[in-house]
């Protein structure tokens, strides 16, 4: 293997450990004592069922417009795994990542880490190596269990608690929530911008002594006509604008990110300004992204219910005088069923197709499951590629494609438009 070859270390990192995912923390405890990361920069974790990359970007632009040195760590990536990894506000290179793949493996000795827990160390690696002032880690899945949750945060935030990742963190949003409250600590500001918390989380939150601030009670948004009012921990902040991702629900994310830094005010001082232009640049690819042109096609990445439910009011809310054309491919590991019955309502028309991997639903099974649904207008395609393809040759100038269902889906639209342009 090539030390300075992102793809062959990458390809390491898929086999060398038999399960994809593998949740415990042990493993990952013993390497990164091993690597001794023990930061001294604040480290904010963001969990959540949805949301979560919305508020790690919003947290990133603010920290940026105040002048901070910021390290934010996602996942997954669409197109290329750098997308991870970013400091400053840029994707680190090929180069950084092949040589925090190396510390690591240096490190790890006989220890077997599933590809996520190897990439969460080494982007830790590169924020201490490169000094930055802040960390943003997203929860991979879950969260008490889940690789970041190895570093301490200083404040830790849940967006929302919904189904989803059933085989690995239960069937209930009592079962989920006790895992999504795992990465609060006793004694650090512990965030949750679900209106309606299972109980299981304000339980875990007071058994540990974590000090909850609740959305709608200790942090609260009041909406004007062309701005918000925020009041929170470190006061009220008014005459703030609009996120500019698109969708109501964005409000609560960016609540929880401005709550947050009230929160780290005494070490991180963020004023209004920052804040306000933090809201105005923060983007985040495949959420309700719409890309110009005629027809217009919008990317998300939603795979989920409550994260299908949010889709089907955007594009309730965004007008169009013709019909919307779906490009639509899930994992079957999925609640497929559950996702078109929250969607099929704002679809005229749709083009399965099917998704590459073990886990891959086919275009065939996902047309049974719409039929089963009440669906009639269904194209059946081999691949995303081609669905893509044939929705573009059948919608109208007035018309729409939405391309949903999973990351996989918008990343092959993104790369059908590329090879396209």
């Amino acid at each position: 293997m090539n030390p300075h070859q992102l793809e062959g270390w990458l390809s390491h990192l898929e086999r060398l450990h038999p399960k994809t995912i593998e949740l415990g923390l042990d493993r990952v405890l013993a390497v990164r004592d091993s690597l001794k990361l023990f930061p001294r920069f604040p480290v904010i974790l963001v969990g959540g069922t949805n949301g979560k990359g919305s508020t790690c970007a919003m947290l990133e632009a603010m920290l940026l417009a105040a002048g901070y040195r910021v390290g934010l760590y996602t996942s997954p990536h669409l197109i290329r795994y750098n997308e991870r990894v970013r400091i400053d506000g840029r994707m680190v290179s090929d180069a950084a990542l092949c040589e925090a793949f190396a510390a690591v493996e240096a490190a790890r000795n006989e220890t077997a880490l599933t590809y996520f827990e190897f990439g969460t160390l080494a982007a830790m690696w590169q924020f201490v190596q490169a000094k930055i002032e802040v960390a943003i880690l997203e929860v991979g899945l879950g969260g008490r269990l889940d690789a970041v949750n190895v570093f301490e945060p200083d404040v830790a935030i849940v967006t929302t608690v919904d189904l989803d990742h059933v085989d690995y963190l239960g069937d209930t949003r009592e079962k989920i929530g006790f895992e999504k409250a795992g990465i609060y600590r006793a004694g650090k500001p512990a965030l949750c911008a679900d209106a309606d918390p299972p109980a299981s989380l304000l339980q875990h939150a007071a058994q540990i002594g974590a000090p909850l601030l609740r959305i709608n009670q200790d942090f609260t948004v009041v909406r004007e006509p062309a701005s918000w009012t925020f009041s929170g921990p470190g006061g009220v902040r008014s005459a703030l604008p609009y996120p500019m991702m698109r969708g109501a629900h964005q409000l609560a994310n960016a609540a929880a990110a401005v709550a947050a830094l009230d929160c780290l005010r005494e070490r991180l001082p963020v004023a209004q300004a920052h804040i306000r232009t933090g809201l105005l640049s923060a983007r985040l690819p495949g959420r309700f992204q719409v890309l110009p042109g005629k027809p217009p096609v919008i990317l998300d990445v939603a795979h989920n219910p409550q994260a299908a439910r949010i889709l089907a009011q955007n594009l309730r809310e965004q007008y169009v005088s013709g019909k919307t054309i779906a490009v639509f491919g899930m994992l079957r590991d999925k609640d497929i069923a559950a996702v078109i019955s929250a969607v099929k309502d704002s679809i005229d028309a749709w083009h399965v197709g099917g998704l590459e991997g073990p886990r891959g639903a086919s275009g065939e099974a996902l047309m049974v499951l719409l039929r089963d649904a009440g669906v009639t207008a269904i194209h059946v395609h081999p691949d995303i590629a081609q669905a893509y393809a044939a929705a573009c040759r059948q919608a109208g100038e007035n018309d729409r494609i939405c391309a949903f269902g999973s990351f996989y889906t918008v990343a092959e639209v993104l790369k059908a438009r590329g090879a396209k342009d």
